[in-house]
Formats: structure tokens, sequence, C-alpha cells
């Protein structure tokens, strides 16, 4: 009999220099490397997967506070899925088990249903294709409401960078963003947008590549600098010249940064292991966005409405 590993289903695709590992459980990236060198965080195919390491987030990425929102009028409550700090966190499709599409040798598409509950009543296919070439791992999601009302909606990924061999506190850390989301220090819920260059630029400014020392970050970016062609990209460096870099479409203007501290510090393995860079179409509690004078990203579905997003993996 045929056991399937804990992190469900596994695929692995070549191209070139590039070897990609993806679990069906949550359409997880499980391992991408380059030339052998890892270019994220690894977990072992026949292993739980630690939290949402690699993960896809739908249809929220980041958290929604207190697990509740309001929406088209009706009031909602969500299971608590970060007990710490009682939130739900990171959407419902991270545990779901993706089922293959299409798959050939460098490429791969999985398919899952969010299925009506009470806390979301709405049906929203997502499907999500990896494609591995000479630049690297582009994951693109695409999500379809086949209900008949109105959903609400966002997405992101979750994959934590390693630059190379050096420690974290050792890499340099360049982030194109000019504005960052203000959290309470307990809950990490969000207070309001402040400018980098005025709130603790020491902490928040990483427009001008520097190394990230001992910076403690789990916090939301955007204000985000982007190319002619609309991609914003954030590289992560290690003093002896290797490096990850993380591109995303204009679909996701939000970008989630976390140095991956730990409560129990040094003493747990995977503290501050790999710099989280999470691409993300809306800002964390996007769900309630009505409380906030910012704009959060919500989308909105329409029935048979359909949204997408984009980002790439790559070598430096």
């Amino acid at each position: 009999m045929t056991v399937t590993p804990r992190s469900g289903t596994p695929f692995t695709l070549r191209a070139g220099a590039y070897e990609a590992e993806i679990a069906s459980v949550g359409a997880s990236l499980r391992a991408l490397r380059y030339d052998g060198r890892d270019l994220i965080v690894p977990f072992a195919a026949d292993e739980v997967r630690p939290g949402s390491r690699g993960a896809l987030l739908a249809p929220w990425p980041n958290r929604v506070i207190d697990g509740r929102y309001t929406f088209g009028g009706s009031e909602y409550e969500l299971a608590l899925t970060e007990p710490r700090r009682g939130h739900a966190l990171h959407g419902l499709v991270s545990w779901l088990d993706f089922a293959p599409a299409e798959r050939s040798e460098a490429a791969l598409t999985l398919t899952a249903v969010i299925e009506p509950r009470t806390s979301y009543p709405w049906r929203v296919r997502v499907e999500t294709a990896f494609v591995l070439d000479e630049q690297g791992l582009t994951q693109t999601v695409r999500a379809v409401n086949e209900s008949p009302d109105a959903a609400p909606f966002g997405t992101g990924s979750h994959p934590y960078l390693v630059a190379g061999p050096g420690a974290l506190d050792t890499w340099t850390l360049a982030l194109p963003a000019a504005d960052v989301l203000d959290v309470t220090p307990d809950r990490l819920a969000p207070l309001g947008l402040k400018s980098v260059a005025e709130f603790e630029p020491d902490r928040f400014d990483w427009r001008a590549p520097r190394v990230l020392g001992a910076v403690e970050l789990d916090h939301a970016y955007t204000g985000l600098e982007r190319a002619s062609d609309g991609t914003a990209t954030v590289t992560l460096t290690d003093p002896d010249g290797t490096g990850v870099q993380v591109t995303w479409d204009a679909a996701c203007p939000w970008v989630q940064v976390h140095t991956a501290d730990l409560p129990g510090g040094p003493s747990q393995p995977f503290h501050r292991a790999g710099l989280a860079v999470e691409p993300m179409t809306c800002a964390p509690d996007a769900f309630n966005a009505g409380r906030y004078d910012y704009d959060a990203g919500l989308v909105v579905l329409a029935p048979g409405g359909r949204a997408s997003a984009s980002w790439r993996i790559s070598a430096l």
C-alpha cells in the first residue's frame, strides 16, 4: 500500500539549475533550490508542515482580528486559528489537499474548492500554477466565485527566504516600501499606516539596502516602488555574495515581512532561520476594511467574478 506523506502528495519540478518541491496540502512550496542551494527554509515531505511555511493563503492572508468581520450587512465569526493572539490566521485553504490539474517536468497546476460554511458562506474555486524556468519559480493564483452572492477575497504566499550560509542577522535587506502598518506589540492588531522615514526608520526603513542585524519585524508594508512593468521586488543577500529575491505583480499592493522570531528564542531550531516575505493582495484584517482610514485592498468577487495574483522567487 502506498502511503501518502504527511505533507500530502509530493511533486518535483526541474528547470536548469532550479529544483522545486511542492506538497499538495496547502499547495505548499516545500523546498526551492538553485544549484543545490536552498532559497527558502525547507521542510521534509513526511513532515506535518510547520505552521504556514510555504503555504498558499486564501481567501485571506494574514489575520482577521478576533476572527470577526461584517460583509454585506451580515456578521461572521471565524475559527480562531491563532489562539495565542486570538485571531483567524491565513485563510481556509492552507490545510486543504489540492488536486493536480496539469503537470509537466517544469510546471504544475493544483486546484481546490473553498466550500461554503457559516463563517464564510461562499464557494470559491482556487487554482494555483507553479512554473519553473531560468528566471526562477513563478506562482500564479486564480480564484473564481462560484456563489450567487458577492464574496470577500484576498490571497498571498508565505515563503521564508534564505539568502545564503550566513545567519539572518548578517543578511542585507532591500525593501522598496514607503509605508509600514503599525500594530500592537502583543496581538499585531493594526493601529495605522506610518511613513517609514518618520516612524522608527532604523527599524522600518529598508529602501536603501542594509544589514538586518538584530531587528525584529512582523509587519506589513505598502507604498511600494515599482518597475515600469508594475512589479515590486524585495532582495536579500548574504555576505558571501549569494542571495534571493521575490518579485510580484500589481495585484499585491502589500507585503508582510517577518524575521521568524519565536517565543522560545535561540533555543528553538527555526528561530530567525529565514526571512518571511509574503506578497499579499490585501492588508492584515482586510475583511474589516471599513475600520481603517487607508485602502486595505479587500477584493470583492462578484458572482462568477475572478481574481488573480502572481509572484516569483529567484536566485541572486
